[in-house]
């Protein structure tokens, strides 16, 4: 029992993390247009783009989000089917029944870090430590 509910507690907060870096680029671009001062914040904006740059490169290698790896195995350790795959790609196919090949994440993913580099060059933030 304690395994799924820490399996669950890591789906959470790989669904934070996920919202974060989506919703981060909308709120930056909404706050720009709506001059927003704290979405310049730096601290903000170098963990919008670590976040997006982490998962980037791991999909360039080919390699599972650690939080994937570690969910899937506590799921495992209780007795549950683990994933599969991507953590995006196990929960697309859950929801919409299609299975999309990883190089289609690739290039999703390059393309949406591709935006949060364009929107660091339009929506410049702020230095952290000023």
């Amino acid at each position: 029992m304690i395994y799924r509910f820490l399996a669950d507690m890591v789906l959470v907060v790989h669904a934070l993390v996920i919202a974060f870096v989506v919703l981060g680029l909308v709120l930056i671009m909404v706050g720009a247009l709506q001059r927003w001062d704290w979405i310049r914040n730096g601290w903000f904006r170098l963990a919008h783009v670590a976040a997006i740059a982490i998962v980037v490169v791991q999909s360039w290698f080919g390699a599972i989000c650690p939080l994937t790896a570690w969910e899937s195995r506590l799921r495992e350790a209780a007795g549950d089917a683990g994933y599969t795959g991507s953590f995006i790609a196990h929960w697309l196919h859950e929801i919409l029944f299609y299975d999309i090949p990883s190089a289609v994440f690739t290039v999703l993913y390059t393309a949406f870090g591709i935006a949060v580099l364009v929107a660091w060059r339009l929506v410049p933030p702020r230095r952290p430590w000023q």
